[in-house]
């Protein structure tokens, strides 16, 4: 799970308990005006395959976390609970998406949306 809060001009993705051993990282800085879209999309969360490791753990079904390479993007996975996944994508910045779980998906589509912004 992730905690997500903004911090002046950029969002700090703050990475859980266990999960920063399976995803090797604790946390992410993004610049707020780096994140292009944030949605829930069940489509994007199904299927076994989640992209090469570049470090990560996968196991299908289970957890998707770390970073994964797949069709020329670089995406950051945190997820255990596919119901509270957000897609967050991102310009000019060292990963195209972060697909993320978060303890309650409205509140953070709202703290990142562009008219809070």
């Amino acid at each position: 799970m992730v905690e997500v809060a903004k911090d002046g001009d950029n969002v700090l993705f703050q990475v859980k308990g266990l999960h920063k051993l399976w995803a090797f990282k604790n946390q992410l800085q993004i610049p707020l005006g780096h994140i292009k879209s944030i949605r829930q999309d069940p489509e994007v969360l199904k299927g076994w395959w989640k992209g090469f490791r570049a470090p990560g753990t996968h196991i299908p079904g289970i957890i998707a976390a770390g970073t994964f390479l797949q069709q020329d993007k670089r995406i950051f996975w945190d997820v255990h609970h596919a119901e509270n996944a957000l897609i967050i994508e991102l310009e000019h910045d060292e990963y195209d998406e972060l697909i993320i779980e978060v303890e309650n998906p409205t509140a953070v589509i709202e703290l990142l949306s562009p008219t809070k912004v």
